[in-house]
């Protein structure tokens, strides 16, 4: 039984963990998002209600989430090493993506500050989503 308890406790811990640097990692990209977009992310999410700013953070997120589980799916139960891991490239996707979303704004001349000002769902919105969980794909599975 005394095994059983240590198993449990230290699986807890390994979850707590992951857990929480997957909350400062969807933190951290949802603040990057931020700086990309005029005015306060959360407040043209929630007081404006505007979808194209919530379809981009939305899909960050996301792209975030799957390298966070790529991380985690690849420390193989190592659990230092995998936090490590995690919080690294969790940081270099969300680099990768904010490099991506400027390369938008020069090559294809998709700008988010302006997509965020519209208050209607805009294609450019959509083909930065897929973008943003695309590279977040991409990452996940280089961590693989």
């Amino acid at each position: 039984m005394n095994a059983l308890l240590e198993i449990l406790v230290r699986g807890a811990g390994a979850i707590a963990s992951y857990a929480a640097v997957g909350v400062i990692l969807l933190i951290v990209g949802f603040y990057v998002i931020d700086l990309a977009t005029p005015g306060r992310l959360s407040e043209v999410i929630r007081t404006d209600r505007n979808p194209n700013a919530t379809l981009l953070a939305a899909s960050a997120m996301a792209a975030i989430g799957l390298i966070v589980a790529a991380s985690i799916w690849s420390s193989g139960g190592r659990l230092a090493e995998g936090l490590a891991g995690t919080a690294v490239f969790g940081l270099v996707g969300i680099v990768v993506q904010t490099l991506a979303m400027l390369l938008f704004d020069r090559v294809v001349g998709i700008s988010v500050r302006d997509l965020v000002k519209e208050p209607e769902l805009q294609p450019g919105a959509r083909l930065l989503a897929v973008t943003h969980v695309a590279i977040g794909l991409i990452t996940a599975v280089a961590v693989i």
